[in-house]
Order: C-alpha cells, then sequence, then structure tokens
C-alpha cells in the first residue's frame, strides 16, 4: 500500500468517523430535546431533589455521548436512556443511604435500652418474668432472651434467625409493651 494509499484510507476513515459523530450528536440532541422534561420529572419523583434529579439526567446524557463516541450503537434511544437514569437513580440511593438501624447498631448503639435496666432493677425478677410472659408471643421471645438470658442483638438474631434491625424493633416493642403493662400494674 502506497502513501496516497495510507492517506486516501486515513481521511476516508476520519470522515466516516466524523459523520457518525455528528449523526450520533444530532440523535443525542433530539433525544435530549424531546425526553429531557419526563426524565427530570421522574428523576425527581425518584430522589426528591430537584437538583440531584438533574444532576442525574445530565449525567445521563453524558454516559450515552461516551457511549456513542466509543462506538456504541443504540436502537431504542428511549429505553436506553432510562436504563442509564435507573441505574444513576440506584447508585445515588446506594450514596445518600441514611444510617439504617442495622449501621446504627454495628457501632455499639441499642435503641430504647438506656431505662431498661434502670426499670428491670426496680422491678423484682418473679414480676418482671410474669410480664413478660403477658406480652403477645411475637415480643415474649426477644424479651426473654435480652432481660432473662442477657443476649445482645445480634446473639438474638444469631439466633431466631432474623436481622438485627428485626430484633432491635421488636425488643424495642416489646419493651414498650412492657413498660405499659407495669404502670396498669402499679395503677
Amino acid at each position: 500500500m502506497g502513501p496516497s494509499c495510507v492517506r486516501h484510507h486515513l481521511y476516508t476513515t476520519t470522515m466516516t468517523s466524523l459523520k457518525k459523530e455528528k449523526i450520533n450528536g444530532e440523535k443525542l440532541s433530539k433525544a435530549h430535546d424531546d425526553y429531557k422534561k419526563g426524565m427530570n420529572s421522574y428523576a425527581f419523583y425518584k430522589v426528591s431533589n430537584r437538583e440531584t434529579g438533574q444532576d442525574l439526567v445530565q449525567d445521563t446524557f453524558l454516559k450515552t455521548w461516551k457511549y456513542l463516541v466509543k462506538g456504541g450503537d443504540i436502537d431504542l434511544m428511549k429505553s436506553f436512556l432510562y436504563h442509564i437514569l435507573n441505574q444513576l437513580i440506584i447508585d445515588e440511593y446506594r450514596k445518600k443511604k441514611t444510617s439504617s438501624l442495622d449501621i446504627i447498631i454495628e457501632k455499639g448503639f441499642e435503641p430504647g435500652f438506656d431505662n431498661s435496666e434502670r426499670m428491670i432493677n426496680t422491678l423484682d425478677g418473679k414480676e418482671v418474668i410474669l410480664l413478660i410472659s403477658s406480652l403477645p408471643k411475637k415480643y415474649r421471645k426477644v424479651m426473654r432472651m435480652r432481660y432473662v438470658q442477657d443476649l445482645s442483638i445480634k446473639e438474638m438474631a444469631l439466633i431466631t434467625g432474623q436481622s438485627k434491625n428485626t430484633v432491635a424493633v421488636q425488643a424495642h416493642r416489646g419493651l414498650a409493651k412492657l413498660k405499659l403493662l407495669y404502670n396498669q400494674k402499679i395503677i
């Protein structure tokens, strides 16, 4: 292949690439005009923050452009854009995930148990066992493990096969019901 053939090949490849980039740019520009408003509404609905939603939509178009520049082919632009947007929304949820009860418990905080030691100390042991026995079944087992066997949330979760979050909620609600029963018994 001579020098003129190489130049012609490079010229043809460059022109083809420029034409494809222009076509892709036009496709994306049209999609932006057609779908931006709906995508912004959808993103706002999902993340409950207008600016974050708009940023996610902008990132969607940017990722789509990068995909097209790399030679990617998109048959259904609207579906592709919403797929990318959904993935970005999921990423946003993961980033902004508020501290769940599991994370708080892992850091050593066990909700609703600060006053429990004081309450248990003031009650007679037999009375507590009797009060625990009168709790609804779903709280009875957790309350016995917590206050009779003195198990941690983590240990109770392992024994019951439930998540630490579920056990902590049951213990918290059981303690609230136990306090109600105790107060009714005093009155």
